[in-house]
Formats: C-alpha cells, structure tokens, sequence
C-alpha cells in the first residue's frame, strides 16, 4: 500500500471536503497494511500523449470478481452504514469513496470481521472518481450521506453537491437509478432544493422517485445522526432517479 501516495492527487482540491487528521489505532494500522491492497485503492496517476494526468476507470468486474449491479457512495465517512446496508444487499457491489484514512480503516475492519466480499473502497476526490474512473449508466446507486455542508456562505462552492456534480452523477446511473441524499443541515436542504429545481431538462436529470427502489434506502442511524437529533437538527432525504430513458 501506499502511504506514500502523491498527496496532491489524493486531495487536489478544497472545494468538496475539508481534511481531518487522524491517527490509526495499531489495530486498523495492521488492517490497513494487511487488506488496503485488496479491499481499497487511492486515486493515482499516469500520464496520456499529451500530458494529461488520467486514472484508469474502474473495472468493477475484475475487483470484485464478479458481474454485479454497482452502488458507489460518496463520503462513506466511518463505514458503518456503508458496511450494514452491504451486508443486507449481498447481491450488490459497493464501493466507498472517502479522503480520511481512519474512517476508511475502519470500514476495512468492518468488512474483515463481517466477512463481506461485496465492498471496496477508493481514497480520494469523489470528483476525480466520477469524472475519470466511472463510465457513464453504470451504477444502479449513488448514495450521498450528510456532506460537509459548509456553512458559511463564502464556502458555498465548496460543497460537494452543485449543479455540475448533479449532472455527473445522473449521467453515471444507468436508467431508473437512484441518487439518495441525505442531510441534517437546514441550509444545504435548501440548496439541494434549488438545486433539482434548476435542473437542465433538456438534459440528463433526476427526478423524485415514485414508484418501488431498485436499492435499499433503509439506513442505519448512526451516532452522528443520533447526535444531531439530540440537537434538533432534522434529516431530510432525497430520493431521485434518472429520468432519461424513463417509460
């Protein structure tokens, strides 16, 4: 493995998260060292004719051993949803994108002591991944859990969900996937509101879904959600799906 990843690659860019340091407990440290090489990858580069730094795209097939309907969510944060809701859709392949090492060696445990086959894991830009490693109507799910709301208006384009990264991800669902969004903070509600209101419909969109799930939305609560119950904050889902190609 590599913790001697280009870190410039690994976070190339402010705008959608922020980095949490962390250290690992000498157990996720011998997790990390032992299955990262086979359960996770970070975002590394190569160059085309032209210069370009380019990442291979994700060969979901050949890393999971198998031809399965993807999900792929985006912040897994600590895994603990990420590894309860693999571990109830053994016929799906899951994988995590997130930047914090702890959170992911957690899930790295998660998936070891659960026995799960079904999920890896990418550390890295959740951008860079959908813009370079994901082929478009690929993915039957996008799960988007609690992003970083950056609260401060000046830090607004920073959020991960913006008219451009909605675009991408619709363009990625295969027809009648589901994008589910997740979020506790008042203000990013209303964003995402405004958001899916200012849709492109003369393009790939996302419409609210109405009829049954292809995918799970049942979501474990976690103590994050838990915490901010205790505070009064109140989750708000969004549950879309592709609208090209819909009868």
């Amino acid at each position: 493995m590599s913790d001697t990843v280009d870190q410039s690659r690994l976070y190339p860019r402010v705008t959608s998260f922020r980095f949490r340091r962390g250290t690992l407990t000498p157990g996720q440290r011998r997790n990390w060292e032992n299955l990262w090489p086979i359960l996770g990858r970070d975002l590394l580069t190569s160059a085309d004719t032209d210069g370009k730094v380019v990442e291979p795209p994700l060969d979901a097939e050949g890393w999971f051993g198998r031809t399965a309907p993807l999900i792929l969510e985006i912040g897994s944060g600590t895994g603990i949803s990420t590894a309860a809701m693999a571990a109830d859709e053994p016929q799906f392949d899951v994988v995590a994108v997130e930047v914090y090492q702890p959170g992911l060696a957690q899930l790295v445990g998660l998936v070891d002591r659960g026995g799960l086959q079904n999920v890896r894991m990418i550390r890295g830009d959740a951008v860079v991944v959908l813009d370079e490693l994901v082929e478009p109507k690929s993915l039957l799910g996008i799960r988007v859990f609690f992003p970083d709301p950056w609260p401060k208006a000046r830090h607004h384009k920073r959020r991960f969900l913006q008219s451009g990264t909605l675009a991408t991800m619709a363009e990625k669902l295969v027809d009648d996937g589901v994008l589910h969004i997740a979020t506790d903070h008042a203000d990013y509600t209303e964003w995402i509101r405004e958001l899916l209101e200012n849709q492109d419909t003369t393009q790939t969109h996302v419409v609210p879904l109405t009829g049954d799930s292809p995918i799970s939305l049942a979501r474990p609560t976690t103590k994050f959600e838990g915490r901010a119950a205790d505070e009064g904050r109140t989750v708000t889902e969004f549950v879309l799906v592709r609208a090209e190609g819909r009868r």
